[in-house]
């Protein structure tokens, strides 16, 4: 189909009709009295059988749009809305309550990012999509047509009892239960690990293809919504600043902020060494509303106009979408990598004894099957391990894996139920994934940073120095007086650096500190733990699912999986050649614009029934005869020094060896 214009704000297809269409919508929430303007007049259609991913930062209106076309916004007091947002031709702002439940219904389904939130944590599956579907018989086709393993099984499950991927199986067969005209899917990946995001990536795909359902892609990750969208809507303090086809928009942006997303996206093709381009500042505050392009502040092509008049949706003059900038020739200033400056070496270090040894660590725990019976689950199993002091050392894998037990071990937060854990460091600081719960909410951000110094130095001097790491870590010295709840995201995970590292510790563990966050932010999180390694001369253990991230981060990787370690070597060199197949799959299913995802069949086993043989042969599509029957060790390769593999196809002569 060609794509033609009859509006400045939305592009349109040539015959067919939209499904769903908004034109000049404003949401307006009341805080403590003031207004917080979410959307600022959006204009967007979505039609018949596409995906349609809409991408911007935290607070840019992506959620709040998408509530907006499922009738749900609520609030205390109700928000302010003006506008249209018509589904199958019933406006959801201004339908009555019993309209906008008829068509709910009848054309809408919705995914949303934490399935244990929307499921019912005391009903079976199988109970809860039949609801949905009206009969256990639907549920089952359903389970079976979203690709769940086992359908029969799982839907005597509790959501409890499933891995997250599954879980989100599951929510999507809800959603297309009723077979709807329309779902909104509001960030189903964030933070799912890279194999399960390909999969739930490609069955939506696969239910656009053969439903003809129309999906809104909800998410903050460029490289997430290329995979598989047909168009994107870009959007920024409340408004959409670009759109187009997803192809034309990834290959010649027409806004400097779209510019800027995909110059911060993590992948492989990273310059080694250098810091990953990062947008400068915060996005706007919700409750200001300047006159001229909220952009502005942020972007160092920005004239004298832009502060001045509100640029609208035009046509673009580098692709056939639409555009909000004054100066859309200057789009490309903000994604150059090459020229993004290299980091500082690292200090001198005293390296006569290692930060950290790992020798043969396992890690059991009892689970009750009954009132009689105990199972043994196996979540780590003869990890063997060591990290230099100033190295940094990536763990890879899925979740279940073994990776957050291994660091909780290495922390001394959980005994090892066998082996040693040795550091140099006695007392080992952790940063973990959600920095919002790992921070005391009733604390400052100065009394959380300083809590360590208390017995130790006097109130002046802990100030000073509690002003000395914000610098550090990038925040204003000011912000030592704010609670951390009024702080954003990547702000929050700042401070958390900043408590972990005003006693520089031997050994930093960060438990996936950037997987939920949006790319500029991870961006910026990333590049700080890199300054902090170098200028500090810390040894880092960094948890990821992610090898782009790993990548960036680390000198050595170590992956993981079923609480064993199948492969570890120079990151480069496992970046460029892996040599076990389950480290293919992860590179593999990494997102890249314009490929389609590429799934990795089945979820790992049970650590409660680890499978006879090589642990990964049930999934692995370049198996032998013996893999089921003969459990592999770690194997030198051949040729290439400090590299080990537990695969058979990478069995030399050469000594086995352990994880060295």
């Amino acid at each position: 189909m060609t794509t033609t214009q009859n509006s400045p704000a939305a592009a349109v297809l040539d015959g067919e009709t939209p499904r769903a269409k908004i034109r000049d919508l404003t949401v307006t929430f009341s805080r403590r009295g003031a207004p917080v303007h979410s959307l600022r007049g959006i204009d967007l259609d979505i039609y018949p059988g596409e995906i349609l991913a809409v991408v911007g930062e935290s607070g840019s209106g992506k959620s709040v749009m998408g509530l907006a076309l499922l009738g749900l916004l609520a609030g205390h007091p109700m928000p302010k809305i003006t506008g249209t947002a018509e589904v199958c031709g019933t406006d959801m702002v201004s339908a009555s309550p019993a309209a906008r439940n008829t068509v709910r219904k009848a054309h809408l389904g919705a995914v949303f990012q934490d399935p244990m939130t929307s499921l019912n944590p005391t009903m079976r599956v199988g109970r809860q999509v039949a609801e949905a579907a009206g009969s256990e018989q639907e549920a089952l086709r359903l389970l079976e047509l979203v690709g769940v393993p086992d359908p029969g099984r799982r839907m005597k499950a509790f959501p409890h009892e499933l891995s997250g991927g599954l879980r989100q199986r599951v929510m999507i067969a809800m959603a297309v239960a009723g077979r709807p005209d329309l779902v909104i899917a509001d960030e189903p990946t964030t933070a799912l690990d890279v194999t399960v995001q390909a999969q739930v990536l490609g069955l939506i795909r696969d239910l656009c293809d053969e439903l003809g359902t129309s999906f809104i892609l909800v998410t903050h990750d460029m490289g997430v919504a290329s995979q598989i969208s047909d168009r994107v809507a870009v959007m920024y303090g409340g408004r959409i600043v670009e759109t187009g086809k997803m192809s034309e928009v990834i290959a010649s942006p027409s806004h400097p902020y779209t510019a800027g997303l995909l110059g911060a996206r993590l992948d492989l093709n990273l310059p080694a060494g250098r810091r990953i381009p990062t947008l400068p500042g915060e996005p706007p505050d919700p409750r200001a509303q300047p006159p001229g392009c909220a952009f502005v502040p942020r972007c160092p092509a920005a004239t004298e106009a832009c502060t001045e008049n509100l640029p609208l949706l035009q046509p673009s003059p580098v692709h056939g979408g639409l555009s909000a900038c004054l100066v859309p020739e200057a789009a490309g200033t903000l994604g150059g990598r090459a020229e993004t400056p290299a980091f500082a070496p690292m200090i001198e270090l005293d390296k006569q004894r290692r930060a950290l040894e790992i020798d043969g660590v396992d890690r059991t725990f009892d689970v009750r099957r009954g009132p009689f019976k105990t199972d043994k689950l196996h979540a780590l199993r003869n990890i063997i391990l060591e990290v230099e002091p100033g190295e940094s050392l990536a763990v890879v894998g899925e979740s279940g894996s073994g990776k957050s037990t291994l660091l909780r071990v290495v922390a001394g937060l959980m005994k090892p139920s066998g082996g040693t854990v040795e550091r140099s460091d006695s007392r080992p600081q952790m940063v973990f994934q959600d920095a919002g719960a790992s921070l005391t909410p009733w604390l400052t951000v100065g009394e959380i940073v300083g809590e360590r110094l208390i017995k130790t130095t006097s109130r002046a001097e802990r100030r000073a120095r509690v002003d000395a790491v914000l610098r550090q870590v990038g925040l204003p010295p000011d912000f030592a007086g704010v609670k951390a709840g009024l702080l954003s995201g990547g702000q929050r995970q700042r401070v958390a650096f900043a408590r972990a590292v005003i006693v520089p510790p031997a050994l930093l563990l960060c438990d996936e500190p950037t997987s939920a966050l949006d790319a500029s932010l991870a961006a910026s999180v990333l590049n700080l733990l890199q300054d902090l390694r170098r200028e500090l001369g810390i040894a880092v253990m960094f948890v990821t699912h992610d090898l782009a991230a790993a990548r960036f981060i680390s000198d050595r990787v170590a992956v993981m999986y079923l609480g064993q370690i199948v492969e570890v070597g120079p990151t480069e060199e496992i970046i460029s050649s892996p040599r076990h197949p389950y480290t293919k799959a992860l590179l593999a299913a990494l997102p890249a614009p314009g490929t389609a995802p590429v799934r990795l069949p089945g979820e790992p086993a049970s650590p409660l029934a680890v499978p006879a043989g090589c642990s990964f042969h049930p999934r692995c599509a370049e198996r032998l005869d013996k893999c089921s029957a003969e459990e592999p060790v770690l194997y030198a390769i051949d040729g290439a020094p400090g590299r080990v593999a537990s695969c058979f196809l990478t069995q030399s002569a050469s000594e086995r060896v352990a994880a060295r």
